[in-house]
């Protein structure tokens, strides 16, 4: 007997790909957003959309993205792959990294999207789209992953953590009243500077700085 699942995934990894067809490993927010702008600029293309579980997939198909399981063994590859699953779901995340890189044919673009971790910088200093980052594998590819980081898109403002909260407190929004951290052990964070972003790109945040944001910007 076949199951559900298993007839899922036996039509998605021979399916066709188009020249503008896009897979998205980890569908959630993120990658769900970048489906609904992309079918807009690439109207008749095909998105799949790869998930740990099944748990979400009547959503994703209700828009328009197909889904499929993490491990399925397609027999072709495709010109655009974005990476948007986080490392709470894995247990080997540099090499999940490593996988969805090697569904990428090299014709379009493979982009690896993170929070600012990679940047490996934990004294409020300051960091770049070219400043170091932690290595997360050691094939060719992923070097040229991490030489793109120039591109990673921030929203810009240098604050660290202490500075946030104090423009939460002065916002007024948020109810109880924030006292203190509990500890001070640990990394103490990092400020972030995405002008070359900007600059490359043509592309500016909605709102200049978090202090925009809140409505409490001098």
């Amino acid at each position: 007997m076949i199951s559900a699942a298993s007839e899922e995934l036996d039509t998605s990894s021979s399916t066709s790909v188009g020249a503008n067809d896009l897979l998205i490993v980890g569908p959630g927010v993120l990658g769900r957003l970048v489906a609904e702008k992309w079918r807009e600029e690439h109207p008749g293309c095909q998105i799949t959309g790869e998930t740990v579980t099944t748990d979400h997939h009547e959503e994703l198909i209700k828009i328009g993205i197909n889904p499929t399981l993490k491990g399925v063994k397609w027999d072709h590859k495709f010109p655009y792959v974005i990476f948007c699953a986080p490392p709470s779901r894995s247990s080997d995340y540099a090499s999940d990294v490593g996988e969805a890189a090697s569904l990428w044919n090299g014709e379009g673009s493979f982009l690896f999207t993170s929070s600012s971790a990679p940047y490996d910088r934990y004294d409020n200093g300051q960091c770049y789209e070219d400043s170091p980052v932690v290595p997360i594998g050691r094939s060719p590819r992923t070097d040229v992953l991490l030489k793109a980081e120039k591109i990673v898109l921030d929203a810009g403002g240098s604050v660290v953590r202490q500075e946030v909260m104090d423009l939460v407190a002065k916002s007024g929004k948020f109810d109880p009243t924030f006292v203190g951290f509990t500890g001070t052990d640990g990394p103490l964070g990092k400020k972030l500077d995405n002008s070359k972003t900007r600059e490359e790109l043509g592309w500016e945040p909605k709102y200049k700085s978090f202090a925009h944001f809140l409505g409490v910007a001098s």
